[in-house]
């Protein structure tokens, strides 16, 4: 991707492409396809019309086009919605990686590591290694994504991470609140009175989220309700880092906000299952993190059968979850939480635009945005079946081929 590869145009809106010959189609929209939450429609054709998806449909009944592409039994997917990642950092952590596999067990402090790499970079550092990570992401169907700052925790540095990720994306989180720093290390609640005060000032308007990481090692429920109460005045709205490392106040407070998700959610109470499953809050299951820490899974089937919304993301960051891959995770969530193919693809396009409060994105429906991908495969299911696998063979994002 380019920098300003999220928001391409075609050359004319009026041009319309029509992909047959769709082996299996997912639409995750029950009313077009065979009734269940993936809508999937057999033999399928996608009309793509400028940026938006026009028609959809069985392929022997595709209207004409400017121009026809043969999908030749491959299967179709809405790009990859992966609302939480960690994009905007310098530097490299292969040797904590490496002591952590050796035996060692992950704590937030290491966070510090990148911190100190992230604000000795150059801005033209971090927004080609953002650049990098997003056209990793882009080959293997990722068409939105979320970032995050974080790795500043300075005002100035802060405020320019967030001004490089917002040239790649409208899906920018404000982070300050990610650990308190070393500089800060004596005076936590000093550290708050700046995340809430002058570096909100200097970053709610390049933002559209305000996150915090409320986790031993990090903020209490206090610290965490304070500081997204006070993003929530300047127009942010919320999103957790919560229950990822021990059980906690995270989740609880999310939903008592409105967060539109709680991250991470590996331990939970039956009180913070019911609390998800009786909101609008999305828990947001990050299974890469648990790969590479070797932590507890989170048991999606609990959260699933309470009725609540599942998201799957990558959580790509230099410390905790160095992947891009969205194959990946729905693999890992098919393997080891309990979650059916079906259920991992619709978390990973459907699910994670609700987690954005999106629903232009994550479905391939008439009126949302053309982003998908195709297969080279005759159904999803095998992004569970063949892991490890590079089964993304196109992609299209906001109507235009991207690969």
């Amino acid at each position: 991707m380019t920098a300003d590869s999220t928001r391409p145009t075609s050359t004319s809106t009026s041009t319309s492409t029509a992909i047959v010959n769709i082996a299996s189609l997912v639409t995750n929209d029950p009313s077009l396809g065979d009734g269940t939450p993936l809508g999937l429609i057999q033999d399928a054709a996608v009309v793509i019309d400028g940026d938006r998806v026009s028609w959809v449909g069985e392929s022997s009944k595709a209207p004409a086009t400017d121009n026809r592409v043969d999908a030749a039994g491959r299967a179709a997917i809405p790009g990859f919605v992966d609302s939480h990642s960690h994009l905007v950092f310098a530097g490299d952590r292969t040797r904590e990686f490496n002591a952590r596999m050796s035996g060692r067990s992950y704590t937030a402090g290491g966070i510090r590591t990148t911190v100190a790499a992230t604000r000795a970079a150059a801005d033209d550092v971090l927004d080609a290694n953002l650049v990098r990570y997003l056209d990793e992401a882009l080959r293997q169907g990722t068409t939105t994504f979320e970032t995050k700052s974080g790795y500043g925790l300075t005002v100035e540095d802060e405020a320019r991470a967030l001004r490089i990720a917002a040239r790649h994306t409208e899906e920018v989180t404000f982070l300050g609140a990610h650990i308190v720093p070393p500089d800060f290390a004596d005076d936590p609640a000093g550290y708050v009175g700046l995340v809430t005060g002058e570096m909100l000032d200097a970053c709610a308007p390049h933002a559209r989220w305000v996150d915090v990481f409320c986790e031993k090692g990090a903020f209490d429920g206090d610290q965490a309700r304070r500081i997204l109460t006070a993003g929530k005045a300047k127009g942010l709205t919320p999103r957790v880092h919560a229950n990822q490392l021990s059980y906690g106040p995270g989740v609880q407070l999310a939903v008592e906000l409105d967060a539109a998700s709680a991250d991470h959610c590996t331990h939970l109470t039956a009180e913070d299952v019911d609390a998800l499953a009786g909101s609008a809050t999305v828990a947001t299951l990050l299974p890469g993190a648990e790969f590479s820490t070797r932590a507890e899974w989170p048991d999606a089937r609990r959260l699933l059968d309470a009725g609540a919304t599942v998201a799957l993301s990558t959580d790509c960051n230099p410390g905790s979850s160095f992947t891009s891959s969205m194959p990946f995770c729905i693999a890992l969530a098919v393997r080891d939480m309990g979650m059916t193919p079906d259920e991992a693809i619709w978390s990973a396009t459907a699910g994670g635009a609700a987690a954005l409060r999106r629903t232009d994105v994550g479905r391939i429906t008439p009126g949302a945005r053309a982003d998908l991908a195709l297969l080279d495969a005759p159904s999803h299911v095998h992004l569970a079946y063949r892991p490890g696998v590079p089964l993304v063979d196109a992609v299209w994002q906001r109507g235009v081929r991207r690969r």
